[in-house]
């Protein structure tokens, strides 16, 4: 199993191994060591993030969304110049052909797990069903309690 992390000293995209006799991650960019509590990771299942204290994680597609939307933009703009030149058949060829690779590439993707507050991403996981998919009353909760802090922090400075 690994995990995918924004350092909480230095900021910096880190990627560790770990698995449930691994007492800490550790950042590969400033070498700041974050201890994983015991019951945290019990084989193969995980109870709580291993970055920051929350224990709200949900199950994503392990797909880059960036290259997602550049498949869907790209049958949106080639079925479009199909429709401006009146070549129907092209038209509905090409979005039928981005359905159809959208839904390969869903079908072939594994799932990972994400952490709400800190945007952990956790590849290798095995047991994940005690975790659901994105929720977002509990995503808004942690965008709002983020706004907040970072508010929190500005009044301070000021």
């Amino acid at each position: 199993m690994n995990v995918t992390f924004a350092c909480p000293h230095c900021h910096a995209t880190s990627r560790s191994e770990f698995d449930d006799s691994t007492p800490a991650i550790t950042c590969e960019h400033c070498n700041q060591h974050l201890t994983i509590a015991e019951s945290t990771v019990e084989g193969q299942k995980l109870g709580r993030c291993l970055v920051c204290p929350s224990t709200d994680l949900y199950v994503r597609k392990d797909f880059p969304q960036r290259l997602g939307v550049a498949l869907v933009g790209l049958g949106i703009i080639g079925s479009s110049i199909a429709w401006y030149h009146t070549n129907l058949m092209w038209t509905f060829g090409i979005l039928f052909a981005t359905a159809l690779a959208d839904v390969l590439l869903y079908t072939m993707v594994g799932d990972a797990l994400m952490c709400y507050r800190c945007d952990a991403l956790y590849r290798g996981v095995e047991e994940m069903d005690s975790h659901g998919n994105f929720d977002l009353e509990t995503h808004e909760k942690y965008r709002q309690l983020a706004a907040r802090i970072d508010e929190t922090k500005t009044s301070e400075t000021v």
